[in-house]
């Protein structure tokens, strides 16, 4: 597997901290991160905030070349990014510095491809597997296909296809995929009233046809008393 290129970002070193140094690096369009690794101690920086967000926005497992104050450049991937709840912008980055050749172990999304057989159905149990790999060959996505498979058919962590050079760290029995029966429109309905019937909710029953026929005919039936 080829290396990914690694995304260039100007790291600037921070010498305020708190929460008041971390809303005034946000006010300046920059994003607080802090970054470890390879026994130093922990170097607290400020990243360009719409840089980072565009280099992670296609898996976030990309590796950064930050240029550090002094021109000299680090290797980097995000461990750990913190997004506001309600905005959801970026709030603060840990980094983990890597070095090229170095094996890491990082969290990959699974990609789900391909139509199951008719009348099948495609449930994601793992959205991510744990993958031992080069710090510069991530997978950006593990691809599981479930073309044509039948209800019944499940997929485990180890049976989902990596590329060269990367070992698997999750449970190899972990369930990935599991293809089942489409439910019926009799299933559902038939589960709708299950769950109705817990929730103590009585189904309105409609009038029958006679009953309204009847309700009609004694309206009608005046005396002409003139």
């Amino acid at each position: 597997m080829s290396e990914s290129p690694a995304v260039r970002l100007v790291a600037e070193k921070r010498t305020e901290f708190g929460k008041g140094g971390a809303r005034r690096t946000r006010r300046a369009g920059k994003i607080p991160a802090v970054l470890y690794g390879h026994g130093n101690d922990p170097r607290h920086l400020s990243l360009p905030a719409r840089e980072f967000a565009a280099a992670i926005k296609h898996g976030a497992n990309t590796v950064l070349t930050l240029v550090l104050d002094d021109g000299a450049s680090e290797l980097a991937l995000a461990k750990s990014v913190v997004r506001h709840p309600l905005r959801d912008y970026v709030e603060h980055v840990d980094l983990i510095s890597v070095r090229r050749g170095e094996k890491v172990t990082v969290d990959v999304p699974v990609t789900v491809v391909g139509e199951p057989a008719p009348g099948a159905l495609v449930l994601t149990e793992t959205n991510t597997l744990s993958v031992e790999a080069d710090a510069l060959t991530i997978p950006a996505a593990l691809e599981v296909s479930v073309q044509d498979l039948a209800a019944g058919t499940q997929i485990t962590a180890a049976q989902v296809s990596l590329p060269e050079g990367a070992t698997l760290q999750s449970d190899a029995e972990l369930l990935v995929v599991a293809v089942q029966a489409a439910p019926t429109a009799e299933d559902i309905d038939a589960e709708m009233a299950e769950a109705e019937a817990e929730a103590g909710v009585e189904r309105d029953e409609p009038e029958s046809t006679e009953d309204t026929g009847n309700a009609a005919g004694e309206g009608s039936d005046t005396v002409d008393e003139s």
